[in-house]
């Protein structure tokens, strides 16, 4: 058994550090895995076929392709402007002001996207560049923006919470819901952040606005703000369901682009299909490869290896969900988001529901974590996109967003702690 587990995690830690591409090294060592069993010639290709079709046959993950084809379009729409200003007029006025609007167009932007690294890289641009225009130093613009793109998976729509749930059987209502508070939460984390250096670096603020700018900034930005409220609503209401959402939100950003704003072509419109048709490929293919990989996680027995050690060591739920805290962490500085979660998941759901801890809980608290990752190097995606925007070096980036570590920490330790805050708006709204 020390092999296999040798062959399951050693082998795919190794690829992955040394720099192979994601779903090759997961479904390479899945192969390693069967000759280790079955030797080379006994190779079951007809079951490892039906494996990975099985992974990606699921209606549900046709919510991926849709959200990022809406964020797409939201950013290269001319969307993402009228939000940033919006936001900069209702709360600009506050030391750091800049800072702080960078943050709640990022919360709002969750409510469209999903993705951290599309609002990273989409919002980046707009949002870097005001910042330096108002006399922001770069460094600092640059860590605001890869920071405050960490809570777009956390507020819904989430494609890490759409795959926690294909892959954990989990009510993905539920996990959108669930992420409100805690997104909102980390918001509120970094604000009191950007507040203090703000005030140690006597850094600007625009004049209280007046009534008629915010009616103004509220009027231009009124369609694009409404699609948190019908996605959520919907979902809520059972007008649609959380993968239809996508499908609606997709078409709700074509409409406002090219007809509404003008600001698209219908064959700009191509090209951002094509764009989303590549990403989402990339994403199946890592899900395709993981499927196999959780397969023969769970046929070898695995998770049952795993829940063991654990309860070697406690089992206090609130003990257990710290240390597969530090995992999590470990974790995110090194693989890939959704391949984390789509081998992860089937290791760690028999342990919650072994020990008590609701699955949804679990499931925010994961994606907190592997969000911080996207800010920790070797991996952070979130770091790249951001350098490349605010064109500083990865080593300059890394050293200015350090100081943001403290308010999501801060934001992870009390939704760990307390399993209420993100629970209690699913158990009011849901019942779950």
């Amino acid at each position: 058994m020390a092999v296999m587990l040798l062959i399951f995690l050693g082998l795919l830690i190794f690829l992955f550090v040394t720099g192979f591409p994601v779903p090759y090294a997961i479904g390479l060592t899945s192969l390693a895995v069967l000759i280790y069993e079955r030797g080379i010639l006994g190779i079951p290709y007809e079951m490892i076929a039906q494996r990975i079709i099985y992974g990606v046959n699921n209606f549900t993950l046709l919510a991926i392709p849709f959200f990022l084809l809406a964020g797409k379009l939201m950013n290269t729409g001319g969307i993402t402007k009228r939000i940033f200003k919006f936001a900069n007029t209702i709360i600009g006025y506050l030391p750091g002001g800049l800072g702080h609007a960078n943050i709640v167009v990022s919360i709002i932007f969750a409510g469209m996207s999903g993705s951290a690294v599309a609002d990273a890289a989409g919002l980046g641009t707009i949002e870097v560049q005001a910042m330096l225009d108002e006399g922001y130093d770069r460094e600092f613009s640059a860590a605001v923006t890869a920071a405050s793109s960490t809570i777009g998976p956390i507020i819904p729509p989430s494609i890490p919470m759409v795959m926690y749930g294909v892959m954990g059987d989990v009510s993905i209502a539920a996990l959108l819901v669930a992420g409100i508070v805690p997104g909102l939460l980390m918001g509120l984390c970094m604000m009191i952040m950007v507040y203090y250096y703000a005030i140690k670096r006597g850094y600007p603020r625009r004049p209280f606005p007046k009534i008629r700018e915010v009616l103004q900034s509220f009027y231009e930005a009124f369609w694009p703000l409404l699609t948190p409220v019908i996605l959520i609503g919907g979902i809520l209401l059972g007008v649609f369901t959380a993968t239809e959402a996508a499908a609606v939100a997709s078409l709700y950003a074509f409409i406002l682009s090219v007809f509404i704003y003008r600001e698209l072509k219908i064959k700009d419109v191509m090209g951002i299909v094509y764009e989303t048709v590549k990403e989402t490929s990339l994403i199946l293919f890592i899900v395709a490869n993981a499927s196999l990989y959780g397969w023969l996680l769970i046929k070898t027995q695995m998770p049952m290896m795993f829940m063991e050690q654990i309860f070697n060591i406690s089992k206090n739920p609130l003990i257990i969900l710290f240390i597969l805290n530090l995992f999590w962490l470990i974790v995110g500085c090194f693989m890939e988001t959704n391949a984390a979660i789509t081998i992860l998941t089937p290791i760690m759901m028999p342990l919650a529901r072994a020990i008590g801890i609701n699955p949804v809980h679990m499931g925010v608290v994961m994606v907190l974590n592997l969000m911080i990752g996207l800010l920790t190097p070797p991996i952070g995606m979130c770091l790249y996109a951001v350098a490349r925007v605010a064109k500083i070096s990865f080593d300059k980036m890394v050293k200015a967003v350090a100081p943001f570590y403290i308010p999501l920490f801060v934001a992870l330790i009390l939704v760990t702690i307390f399993p209420q805050i993100s629970l209690w708006l699913p158990n009011l709204l849901l019942g779950k």
